[in-house]
């Protein structure tokens, strides 16, 4: 057994330890970088750019969430690498809010320095170990040919280096369902990944926990600068209550009962890449969208709803609840149709934004959050 392996039974091979959440706190600086540079860039390329600089900062940190379930961080070569990486992965947040600017091959730089270098220190980690070797082979390939267009990216300028970046994105994101195939190498079967499901589901668990906090922060800070006025108390009310709400959307319902279908699967493999790796990103772009929705409605509480206040406020919320619905769906194999109820509320919300004051607007939408929360809690959706 090699001895930088996770123990593969009792509590060690669940404990989510110390220095991973450590690593996470560079994650928290990234999940701040991409809603401030929302915020700052609203409109249909910001968006666009912000979305790009999500899927990167979320592809690192879900493979590392991969490596580590693996690899034991207590072990001083893993911890070694993690504390490297929370050095790389500072300077790729720090590059966030210009990587389509003057930072652009520091971003690049940074972010194909971190997913080689984990892989490579991976593949030297588990020499030994036949079958993950392999697979860890197939993955450096897909790796190695997205950094690519990466690095040439970062070269680049404006719509060149757009197209260059969501090539790379493309080759990286369709990888693990094209099963890492390689010629020569064959590919990955879903049963070949055999992870420790606790632990993957308090990974991601945390991270939301990452993104949720984030947007908390937003708020507060936004809150704490303004002139505390009964609209803006009422807005900071309101906005409150919704991140409470989607908190208990994830962890009342879905959290506990993904950990427990994860840990008793007979492939865990296949949940932890459609659900976890794929499904969790949906719901973290909610957040930070309603975290841009939040500076937005504190800083103008009245007067009527703009169009980007209005998109981000309901839209961060529609984006939040389908990455509820497709996780539940992906573990339960049912529909929660409570939140699709909930969607159709949204829109008829959108329908009659631009007659709403900020402040009201945010508050309807918590109450539809919050709405679909108890309904939530009521029901037997996942429990039967």
């Amino acid at each position: 057994m090699n001895d930088l392996l996770r123990p593969r039974h009792g509590h060690a091979s669940e404990k989510v330890s110390f220095v991973e959440l450590f690593f996470d706190l560079v994650f928290v600086f990234a999940v701040t970088q991409l809603s401030h540079s929302l915020i700052g860039h609203f409109s249909l390329i910001g968006a666009l750019q912000t979305l790009m600089a999500l899927l990167a900062m979320w592809w690192v940190w879900i493979f590392t969430a991969w490596v580590t379930n693996w690899l034991d961080p207590e072990k001083q070569p893993v911890r070694c690498l993690l504390l490297v990486m929370m050095i790389v992965g500072l300077v790729f947040s720090a590059a966030i809010p210009n990587a389509f600017g003057s930072r652009g091959l520091a971003f690049a730089g940074s972010y194909v320095t971190l997913q080689l270098g984990r892989t490579l220190f991976f593949l030297w980690a588990v020499k030994n170990e036949p079958g993950i070797f392999r697979g860890f082979q197939r993955i450096i390939c897909w790796l190695g040919a997205g950094s690519i267009f990466w690095i040439m990216g970062g070269f680049m300028e404006g719509s060149s280096r757009i197209a260059c970046w969501g090539l790379a994105l493309l080759i990286e994101y369709i990888s693990p369902s094209a099963g890492f195939y390689v010629p020569g190498l064959g590919k990955s079967r879903s049963t070949d990944w055999q992870v420790s499901g606790h632990h993957m589901a308090e990974r991601c668990g945390l991270f939301i926990i990452i993104a949720l906090g984030e947007s908390l922060l937003v708020t507060g800070a936004t809150f704490s600068g303004l002139e505390w006025t009964t609209p803006l108390i009422s807005a900071f009310v309101a906005l409150v209550l919704g991140s409470i709400a989607m908190w208990w959307l994830y962890f009342d319902t879905a959290s506990d009962f993904g950990t427990h279908v994860i840990s008793s699967s007979e492939n865990p493999g296949h949940l932890a890449r459609l659900a976890y790796t794929y499904l969790h990103l949906f719901l973290v772009a909610g957040i930070i969208l309603s975290a841009a929705a939040d500076e937005f409605v504190l800083a103008h509480p009245t007067g009527h709803t703009d169009a980007k206040t209005a998109i981000a406020l309901l839209g961060g919320a529609a984006l939040y609840l389908l990455g509820n619905v497709l996780f539940k769906k992906a573990i339960s194999g049912r529909t929660p149709w409570s939140h699709l109820v909930a969607t159709t509320a949204l829109a008829l919300l959108g329908a009659a934004s631009a007659h709403l004051a900020p402040w009201l607007l945010a508050t309807f939408t918590a109450l539809v959050l919050v709405a679909v929360a108890w309904w939530e809690r009521h029901s037997r959706c996942l429990r039967d």
